[in-house]
């Protein structure tokens, strides 16, 4: 027999139990790489070269208060700005609560300037620009609702005092996010009566170069205004709005300490109950000339084995659920980069790996350390 046979038969010996413990390594690794997942989500968003050209300006205070639409003009003239366009969150409900998908008033004619990566179909872009009451929907929403072009829609107003009534000229694709509606920010401003505000101001820059220097130059142009500035890039402003929730990372690292705290408990329990068990086969493989070198090696490597087939069971669940699942619709846009990452899969692989031999160091040390006439008088 091969030490591999070896290791497989003494690992299978008991088949309940090794079931049982492989599930319990597999749902513990499962739920960490769950969570490693859910953490690259939250705080490293995904971007593209476009993405790294575009900054956001905000007001310095909080997201809150309002910035004054006159400021788009002031940014065109910038040097290194290629493109400006105003953004508003609206926060509509379209028909029931449970419904959300994100929604802006945009500056129409320069929206696709900012977000160039995203495709729309000319003609349904130049209706979308002349057309007062035209919005434009990112193909997921379209296809959660099964809207289609030319459907009117109506958006309750939640945070502000208007509804408003929309014709859906078309529907976009390719970009980072595939859900917000954008719709006239003129229109807008015609239901609340022209206050000249904005919520943001989304700038594409021409260069790498110019987006690194922007921030600064655009803050340093507000300052000691009444509405001063805080610029940042779009991947920091998207960040920025996930540290809302709290103190993220702390909380995941939290929870995955004690996941890896059960995962060694139920791998220690496991490995000295089947050392327990195997105490005179152990003493006759000392006695006929096994080193306590090798039988610890024989320990170790049935332990390993078993947590790493467990953290690879776990993602390889993990990669198919997130395959399977569209979480970014179950989530509503908050999820957007949702994957297991080869770092991912490595940093579960190898939390397995050293759960399995921690877990038989004291087990084994043990049975290497008791003679063989202790061996062979234990009462089984």
């Amino acid at each position: 027999m091969t030490f591999a046979g070896y290791i497989a038969r003494n690992a299978l010996r008991n088949k309940r139990r090794f079931f049982f413990t492989f599930g319990s390594v597999g749902v513990s690794l499962f739920l960490l790489t769950m969570l490693q997942v859910v953490l690259r989500g939250l705080t490293d968003p995904a971007t593209t070269e476009e993405a790294a050209l575009r900054v956001v300006v905000r007001h310095k205070v909080s997201l809150a208060n309002m910035l004054f639409a006159k400021y788009r003009a002031q940014l065109e003239k910038m040097q290194g700005v290629r493109a400006v366009t105003k953004l508003l969150w609206f926060g509509g409900i379209y028909r029931d609560e449970k419904n959300f998908f994100p929604q802006f008033a945009c500056d129409a004619g320069s929206l696709f300037q900012v977000l160039v990566e995203a495709r729309l179909d000319p003609r349904q872009r130049d209706q979308f620009i002349h057309q007062r009451n035209a919005c434009v929907v990112g193909i997921k929403t379209m296809e959660r609702f099964g809207w289609r072009p030319g459907d009117r829609i109506t958006l309750l107003g939640a945070m502000w005092p208007c509804d408003v009534e929309l014709e859906i000229a078309g529907a976009y694709a390719g970009g980072l996010d595939e859900t917000p509606l954008y719709f006239h920010h003129e229109y807008f401003d015609e239901l609340i009566g022209d206050p000249g505000i904005t919520g943001l101001l989304w700038v594409r820059a021409e260069n790498a170069g110019a987006a690194a220097e922007l921030p600064g130059r655009i803050d340093a142009a507000f300052a000691n205004s009444s509405a001063e500035t805080f610029t940042e890039t779009e991947s920091a402003f998207q960040i920025g709005f996930v540290s809302m929730l709290g103190n993220v990372r702390a909380l995941i690292a939290a929870i995955s300490s004690v996941i890896v705290f059960t995962l060694l408990l139920v791998t220690s329990g496991t490995m000295s109950m089947a050392v327990r068990e195997r105490a005179k086969e152990i003493a006759i493989l000392k006695a006929v000339g096994f080193d306590g070198t090798r039988v610890f090696g024989l320990i170790m490597a049935e332990s390993f084995a078993l947590a790493l087939a467990g953290g690879m069971a776990a993602c390889a669940l993990a990669w198919l659920v997130v395959r399977i699942v569209d979480i970014r619709r179950l989530s509503r846009g908050l999820f957007v980069n949702f994957e297991v990452t080869p770092t991912i899969a490595a940093v579960s692989i190898a939390v397995a790996g050293v759960a399995g031999v921690l877990s038989c160091l004291l087990p084994a040390w043990s049975s290497v350390r008791r003679s063989v006439v202790d061996g062979l008088r234990t009462v089984e």
